[in-house]
């Protein structure tokens, strides 16, 4: 598990596969480390033939924390930013993340990549193929939007839950219980999840790294972008949207609407699916993910061929 330099910072890496083989880079959501990308996810991947690279996002995991740079609580920054547009208050926005995740490619010496990003990390991904067009062969956007305000938005009750101000957790046991109490309200009813291997995941991510400080910037980073349809209109790589029907935080219409945004984009509805990678849906979502590529590298092989 290598830290390498990319766009300044140290970033966390870890490789899946052979570097001759194609390169998907796996950019993970808000408050996630490169670990809740699931293994069986990547293991298929790799069994396709594909060169697999995931990450730790800035200020998550074990990346580079930016410690000098503040940003306000949640609750501040939302009526900061969307109120009064004191973008300032945000020490560096979705534009930076997206040139740490062409950073890396850099660091790897990988020239273009199939790009797949969840949620925070999808938002990522349309800046990227938008403004580094020559790096992307395709783009996949999982559980994400295009931060289009007029859209539906995630439910207050949910927002409260997550974003709210709550007494520091006392004992890692109820660090644990609050993070599963979150992922009981934004995940998959009855995803297929065990509930003691589940437990023993959060726990492994919780010893892993806990740094809410760092969540707080990457909050402010996504509503100092503000709305990105004027980049996700720009993407020229072949699209794929997935998206759950039942997302509470990130509801479908924020997907829809990325692919609404890109012509030729392709969007798929799991029904029943909410703001996870469950076990239930990760046959589907792997489905969906390697056809896209796959399509995409045949198409080349033939245009070469030609």
């Amino acid at each position: 598990m290598p830290i390498v330099k990319a766009n300044g910072i140290n970033i966390e890496v870890e490789e899946f596969g052979r570097k001759s083989d194609p390169t998907v880079l796996l950019i993970m959501g808000l408050a996630a480390q490169l670990t809740l990308w699931p293994k069986s996810f990547i293991d298929k991947l790799v069994e396709a033939r594909l060169h697999v690279v995931r990450f730790d996002n800035r200020d998550i995991g074990l990346s580079e924390k930016l410690h000098s740079k503040r940003a306000p609580h949640p609750a501040t920054a939302m009526t900061a930013i969307r109120l009064f547009g004191l973008k300032a208050l945000a020490p560096y926005t979705l534009h930076d993340m997206a040139a740490d995740s062409v950073g890396v490619l850099d660091a790897l010496g990988v020239k273009s990549a199939h790009i797949v990003g969840v949620s925070m990390g999808g938002m990522i991904g349309q800046l990227i193929a938008a403004d580094y067009a020559d790096r992307v062969k395709s783009f996949t956007a999982i559980m994400s939007n295009t931060n289009n305000r007029r859209l539906k938005q995630a439910d207050p009750r949910i927002m409260k839950e997550l974003f709210g101000s709550q007494p520091r957790a006392r004992s890692r046991d109820e660090l644990i219980d609050r993070t599963i109490k979150i992922w009981d309200t934004i995940g998959s009813p009855n995803g297929g999840n065990d509930p003691i291997e589940f437990r023993q995941k959060v726990a492994d991510s919780i010893d892993r790294c806990t740094y809410p400080t760092g969540v707080h910037r990457q909050i402010a980073a996504i509503l100092a972008t503000g709305d990105l349809r004027r980049w996700t209109q720009k993407i020229g790589a072949p699209s794929l949207v997935i998206h759950g029907s039942v997302d509470p935080l990130s509801p479908k219409e924020g997907g829809l609407d990325i692919a609404a945004n890109i012509k030729n984009a392709r969007a798929e509805i799991i029904d029943g699916m909410a703001h996870d990678l469950p076990p239930k849906f990760l046959p589907r979502i792997t489905e969906l993910v390697l056809g896209h590529i796959r399509a995409v590298e045949d198409g080349a092989t033939k245009t070469r061929a030609a």
